[in-house]
């Protein structure tokens, strides 16, 4: 085994240094100005950099959040009480459809409390020991965010019991007649859960929430407000007529505007445009195939699918899967229920049927109403 030692040793004799030698050995470069340096220290961002800011575009306060009127008075509430008291806030849930801002809404509260916050989420805790760790390095008043958290498992979701309630952590020590449980106690924390399917909860773990707030779908002001914001943070400029028309077809959900805000800026550099309007919006969504419902191109083959191939409907789910190449629960998670909200389909006991919205907005003309006997 060889010994280093960090002491300095000595050169050896008639030895010359290395950058000597090398520079002995190097042929001699015609004289040359040297380059100036004074800009060598003069800080500029990195490309890794300029993406990460150009990713940062969640408000970080309640003040530059945009909609859900109602949970930013309940939580300014909340978070007034706790503060006026110096207790850490309730545990919240926070449970609707993805992109409308739920990660958003637990960072700002962290934010608003002056606390720190961790984020992880439910399938990432598949041991108790990764729960516990993150239990054990929270300090007090931090907010824990679970993202997911319907998803967790059984074990795991036993040891948040306490650790909800009473601020402890029980953990079994020894095996068989010596066993025996140690309790540890935990800093006073919010634990902010999040979820698309409410339902999925057991009602143990539902009740320990004080705060169960739902998030609603945005308006189409709303959103056009949160591309404006956007852009002006992403520095495209756009207008209020363009920024309207990436709203309309965002379906409600922040996440998917800010999607469409970003392609159509790429559309706009390539095109040379320098604005942002209605009608080159209007143009770049075309070419993407996001028609003025929010529609792609996936939506509109179910409903082309279901008026010419069966008249309409109804159609059972495995049937419209095999025609359209889709599985079942893509279409019933990620394509049924936006065309649900916007009454373009039905769900029957007997299966999917097209309705006179749908049959009008693909260009077809609709069947005449008869009543059903069945």
């Amino acid at each position: 085994m060889a010994i280093i030692s960090s002491k300095k040793q000595p050169p050896e004799p008639n030895r010359q240094p290395k950058q000597q030698r090398e520079s002995a050995k190097a042929p001699k470069a015609p004289s040359q100005k040297a380059p100036p340096q004074e800009n060598i220290l003069q800080p500029e961002a990195a490309i890794d950099e300029e993406g990460k800011q150009e990713e940062s575009i969640r408000p970080q306060r309640f003040a530059d959040y945009i909609g859900q009127q109602d949970l930013k008075d309940v939580l300014d509430i909340a978070i007034k009480a706790a503060k006026s008291r110096g207790e850490v806030m309730d545990h919240l849930l926070l449970y609707g459809p993805a992109g409308l801002g739920k990660t958003t809404m637990a960072m700002i509260l962290a934010s608003e409390m002056g606390v720190n916050y961790k984020i992880t989420s439910a399938p990432a805790l598949e041991r108790p020991r990764d729960i516990v760790g993150l239990l054990v390095n929270l300090k007090p008043g931090d907010v824990l965010f679970v993202d997911e958290i319907h998803r967790l498992s059984r074990m795991t979701e036993e040891i948040l019991y306490p650790a909800m309630e009473d601020y402890r952590l029980d953990i079994t020590v020894g095996k068989g007649s010596s066993t025996r449980i140690r309790s540890i106690p935990l800093s006073k924390f919010t634990l902010v859960g999040a979820t698309t399917r409410v339902g999925a909860l057991t009602s143990p773990l539902r009740d320990r929430f004080g705060l169960i707030q739902k998030l609603r779908f945005y308006e189409v002001d709303e959103i056009s407000r949160i591309v404006l914001r956007s852009a002006e943070l992403l520095q495209t400029p756009v207008n209020s007529n363009g920024a309207t028309e990436i709203a309309k077809r965002s379906r409600g959900t922040p996440r998917i505007a800010n999607r469409l805000l970003k392609r159509v800026r790429d559309y706009a550099e390539v095109k040379t445009y320098t604005e942002i309007n209605e009608t080159v919006a209007a143009e770049a969504l075309q070419l993407f195939q996001v028609d003025p419902c929010g529609l792609d191109w996936t939506d509109r083959k179910m409903l082309r699918v279901i008026i010419e191939n069966f008249n309409g409907g109804p159609v059972g789910l495995e049937t419209l899967a095999a025609a359209t190449g889709e599985d079942t629960q893509t279409i019933e998670e990620v394509y049924e229920p936006y065309l649900m909200q916007i009454g373009y389909l039905s769900r029957t006991p007997r299966g999917r049927v097209a309705t006179k919205a749908a049959y009008q907005h693909m260009g077809f003309k609709p069947p005449n109403e008869q009543l059903s006997l069945l």
